[in-house]
């Protein structure tokens, strides 16, 4: 198999079946240099044609409270208030640099998650 850019469905299939043939292969060798450039080529290809966009960032708090058993009460420190945090979570006040930051540094959310807009409802 000729090592080329993976540009479609077919080619990926064939790349993968090449890396699964040469699974075992030890490093520093030809068949491992053949095996860590076909990884690269997949890695690429995969992250075009499956990235997965971030989540909307009320909703990434929601899952990261849910998943660690945070409550909206844990969350007012962090966000200012009661009414504050239910402004952020109904959509109608976006998070501020600060509440960012808390938010990161506290739960350990990814900054970039949070830095996204959300469509904010105007009421």
């Amino acid at each position: 198999m000729e090592i080329r850019p993976i540009k479609n469905e077919d080619d990926y299939r064939a790349v993968l079946t090449e890396i699964e043939r040469l699974f075992d292969a030890l490093p520093d060798t030809p068949e491992g240099d053949r095996l860590d450039v076909l990884a690269t080529l997949v890695e690429v290809y995969e992250q075009k044609r499956f990235s997965i966009p971030a989540p909307d960032p009320v909703e990434a708090i929601k899952y990261w409270m849910e998943s660690r058993g945070i409550t909206r009460r844990d969350l007012e420190p962090l966000l200012g208030s009661r009414a504050r945090v239910s402004e952020i979570f109904n959509y109608k006040r976006g998070l501020t640099l600060a509440m960012i930051r808390k938010l990161h540094d506290r739960f350990g959310i990814p900054a970039e998650v949070l830095i996204q807009e959300s469509a904010l409802r105007h009421a």
